[in-house]
């Protein structure tokens, strides 16, 4: 069936006014002021948007999706991520990750997830590797799980700066970041590193270094949790600064932040006002990893888990709270995301490109449907398709 929705106020990111969008086969068909419907035409629905904002589908770049967590035993693992968790939140296309356990979470768990979240009705690929150096792989080189395996785009989350991390040396570090990007050179994928950053000293050293010593360009590695802290916060300025992307967090239980911690939305107002082109700055949700939670003692006072619905509830709040223009907003979830991992067909609203959208309301921002991939997820708020053992 062919979907036109018309009268919509499409924000491709870039505002390009009322149009009507012509859904066909998984894509846009054709963009216009105007498209008439024949009305002996049978095969057709229409879909009025008026009062509708309608947004390229959200890319979320960082989530356990086999579940996360477990750093408090057995028992503090997190599930695995539900369909329906996903696209509530307008996301249509994520990127999978295995985090601190790279032992009873694997790579061949965590590409079957993919594959049934793509079967499911989404979107998926994934990052080879966890926390430590070596690298956990499929087919024993990060490099050739890039090369081999069609929805592997990267390398992640290594961690560095934390005491939860392999404390890998420099060398270390810069070797797998080398292998990543020959692999994506000789696949034409991404090959990025995404590097987990805790609350070390040493911050981001590593990728400054890289950035001084070698020829590796400074956009192969994506740092991540950057507003866990003020002084990180700080700290990835400058790295942003020199040209590289930072990636912030949205994930954070508002009653329960640290006390130096920066929300994603006010982040993002505080990197634009310090003259980061808002290209170089994207959100992930850290969406299904555990979130612990303390009281003002700094003692655990209980755990939650990380949403993926996060992720558009802080660009709406950076746009609601805190001022910043909602086009700038939006691209640190759809075009910016799909640039740095040079997923094409995603994050735009282009003419050829993956009928993935969102429609929110025009007054409040709120979601109203989301299509994937052409086909209806969410109606009226409603989630139309869950996955495969969702009641």
């Amino acid at each position: 069936m062919i979907i036109i929705i018309k009268n919509g106020e499409v924000y491709a990111p870039e505002y390009i006014g009322k149009m009507d969008i012509v859904i066909a086969g998984g894509k846009i068909e054709a963009i216009a002021k105007s498209v008439s419907v024949p009305q002996d035409f049978a095969k057709v629905r229409v879909i009025d948007a008026e009062g509708k904002l309608v947004f390229p589908g959200f890319i979320d770049a960082h989530v356990h999706i086999t579940g996360g967590g477990g750093e408090g035993g057995f028992k503090t693992r997190t599930p695995e991520i539900q369909l329906s968790d996903i696209i509530a939140g307008g996301i249509t296309t994520v990127v999978g990750c295995l985090g601190t356990d790279g032992v009873c979470r694997d790579m061949n768990g965590l590409l079957a997830k993919a594959r049934a979240l793509d079967e499911e009705g989404i979107s998926t690929y994934i990052y080879s590797g966890s926390y430590q150096i070596p690298v956990n792989t499929i087919t024993n080189s990060c490099r050739s799980d890039i090369m081999l395996i069609d929805k592997i785009i990267g390398v992640g989350e290594i961690a560095i700066s934390d005491h939860r991390s392999s404390q890998p040396t420099y060398e270390d570090f810069i070797k797998v970041v080398a292998e990543a990007r020959l692999g994506g050179l000789l696949s034409g994928k991404a090959g990025i590193v995404n590097v987990h950053l805790g609350y070390g000293e040493r911050r981001l050293q590593y990728l400054v270094k890289m950035v001084k010593e070698t020829e590796i360009p400074i956009k192969q590695v994506i740092p991540t949790h950057i507003n866990r802290s003020i002084n990180l916060f700080d700290a990835g300025i400058e790295f942003a600064k020199l040209g590289g992307i930072i990636d912030m967090t949205t994930s954070s239980d508002p009653d329960h932040l640290e006390e130096d911690e920066v929300k994603a939305s006010r982040a993002l107002k505080m990197a634009l006002e310090r003259g980061i082109p808002v290209e170089q700055i994207q959100f992930t949700s850290d969406g299904q990893g555990s979130m612990p939670i303390f009281n003002k003692k700094r003692e655990l006072i209980g755990l939650g888990i990380g949403s993926t619905k996060s992720l558009y509830i802080e660009v709406r709040d950076a746009v609601l709270k805190d001022g910043v223009d909602l086009e700038v907003a939006l691209k640190v979830i759809t075009s910016n995301v799909a640039t740095n991992l040079k997923l094409y067909n995603k994050g735009v609203v282009q003419e050829g490109r993956d009928a993935d959208l969102v429609l929110v309301n025009k007054n409040d921002l709120s979601i109203e449907t989301v299509f994937a991939k052409g086909v209806e997820l969410v109606s009226k708020g409603q989630v139309l398709v869950k996955g495969t053992f969702e009641k």
